[in-house]
């Protein structure tokens, strides 16, 4: 049988272009003891994909080598198994990558209940959830009362992030780059307060929706957000940074603030990424599935259709065009 896999052919200068990728058609293997054969249905994109790319060995997972099927998570099924562990029918979620079939001995993958959707695993139990409650939760480590700004608070993993602040007691102020995003966390999510980052009044807009100051600053984006949100950090403030997809399409980044603030107000600011944390995972999703459950966790999905729609969809995430967690349809 025939199916589709796009691999990464060329490393991006500043944008990523269609240039990048090369569609090819491949034949499913014959099976060995041990493996399976997984049908993608679902495939997540993200912005970690850009730094993927990139061919930096000193990063926190190894770059996709030239030629290879470029690398993302998805859900899919087994519809052919010589594994017990993963019969046929079964659903997995992990690394599957840009392709429409992949063969596994099942590393790096995990059994999904089949009541849970595709589309809310990949939005709140995959990578964005996992993220979100590492982050806020194990190093933010908030407490009651006190007050969380999120940046990019709009995007799969910002949202989480505002929810679970939302759901342990925390006020909640996000920023995005509309108005309707805006007032999605607002009336849809629970947010106290969301601000337009775009707006000319942004310092009085934060600093009139953080009365009591910031305890807690999870940093999606850099940019003018975390130069206001910085200087308004309360004494032993933690600041959590995941991305900075502001500087992910420049090879200016821009400067950050000065760390006098730091030593006066004793500040945390620590980054972490995920592949440091998989042995927390099954944790995790617990407290994920929990909130879940509980309707404490909501979600907006962009669907992009078929396999190669990823090539131009993965450019929403740094525009800003996508509303949701931005997935493709297989």
């Amino acid at each position: 049988m025939q199916y589709k896999a796009i691999k990464l052919v060329k490393r991006p200068e500043i944008y990523i272009t269609p240039d990048l990728f090369e569609t090819v058609t491949l034949e499913t293997p014959q099976l060995d003891d041990g493996q399976f054969l997984l049908k993608q249905t679902h495939m997540s994109l993200d912005p970690a994909m850009k730094g993927w790319m990139m061919p930096d060995k000193n990063s926190y997972i190894p770059p996709v080598e030239l030629g290879e099927v470029m690398r993302s998570s998805g859900v899919a099924e087994v519809v052919e198994s010589r594994n017990d562990n993963f019969p046929v029918g079964s659903r997995v979620v992990g690394m599957i990558g840009w392709t429409e079939y992949a063969v596994s001995s099942g590393e790096g993958l995990r059994l999904l209940p089949p009541e849970v959707p595709a589309e809310a695993v990949l939005c709140v139990l995959a990578l964005p959830g996992l993220t979100a409650y590492q982050g806020l939760m194990n190093i933010g480590k908030p407490r009651a009362g006190e007050t969380l700004v999120v940046s990019g608070a709009a995007g799969s993993v910002g949202s989480l992030v505002g929810q679970i602040g939302k759901a342990e007691g925390l006020r909640v102020v996000g920023t995005a780059g509309t108005e309707d995003k805006c007032r999605w966390l607002v009336d849809e999510l629970g947010f106290d307060a969301a601000i337009n980052y775009k707006d000319a009044d942004l310092a009085k807009k934060l600093e009139e929706a953080t009365p009591d100051g910031v305890d807690l600053y999870f940093e999606n984006t850099g940019g003018a957000v975390q130069h206001i949100t910085y200087g308004r950090m309360n004494v032993h403030g933690r600041i959590i940074v995941c991305g900075m997809i502001a500087d992910y399409n420049t090879d200016s980044p821009s400067p950050g603030p000065n760390w006098i603030n730091m030593i006066r107000r004793r500040l945390t600011v620590q980054g972490f990424a995920m592949p440091d944390h998989w042995g927390e995972v099954p944790a995790m999703t617990e407290k994920l599935s929990g909130y879940f459950m509980a309707g404490k966790l909501k979600y907006r999905a962009h669907k992009l259709q078929g396999l190669e729609s990823a090539i131009e969809g993965i450019n929403l995430l740094f525009t800003g065009g996508n509303t949701g967690k931005l997935m493709v349809e297989l």
